[in-house]
């Protein structure tokens, strides 16, 4: 008993040597209760504390969209994620039939793959640039060119005749 009482004092020592204060069970008690406390309070709190010099921490989107703004990438950034989420902008069953191929100047090419296809899409392009307006930003997309699938080469060989091929209608 006389051992483990002398390590525990030594223990003691080399923690408040350190800067460790000793806590009873009763502080330690007041104390859980006040971190549970504060920890409500941030929860209930809308906005964290901020620092007044600017060094509070910030999300990475809020960063992101700041600097997009700040160096006028705006259109840019918008034009990518036209490509990336032309599913969800224009519906699954549009997707699934006509991507998009390029973006110039505010106009998308899309490539469908069949003629009726892209007959539609020309129909729906007034439908399609309003939804692109409204998720976008107005201005970013002002054309939606539409092309159908690409016709099959008919020469064959070196050499071919000067002439237009079977006449049949792609797209």
């Amino acid at each position: 008993m006389d051992a483990a009482r002398a390590i525990l004092n030594r223990m003691r020592e080399s923690a408040l040597g350190r800067g460790e204060a000793r806590m009873d069970a009763a502080k330690a008690a007041r104390y859980e209760d006040n971190a549970a406390a504060r920890k409500q309070r941030r929860r209930a709190s809308s906005a964290p504390a901020k620092y007044t010099d600017g060094r509070d921490p910030q999300e990475i989107g809020n960063l992101f969209g700041k600097i997009v703004r700040d160096r006028g990438w705006t259109a840019p950034v918008a034009v990518g994620s036209v490509l990336s989420r032309w599913s969800s902008l224009v519906g699954p069953q549009i997707s699934a039939h006509c991507t998009p191929e390029s973006f110039e100047d505010s106009t998308v090419v899309v490539r469908c793959d069949s003629t009726t296809w892209a007959t539609q899409l020309r129909l729906l392009s007034h439908e399609l640039l309003k939804t692109f307006d409204k998720e976008l930003g107005p201005g970013v997309i002002t054309v939606i060119r539409v092309l159908g699938p690409a016709a099959p080469t008919w020469r064959h060989g070196g050499r071919s005749v000067k002439g237009r091929g079977p006449r049949d209608t792609y797209g």
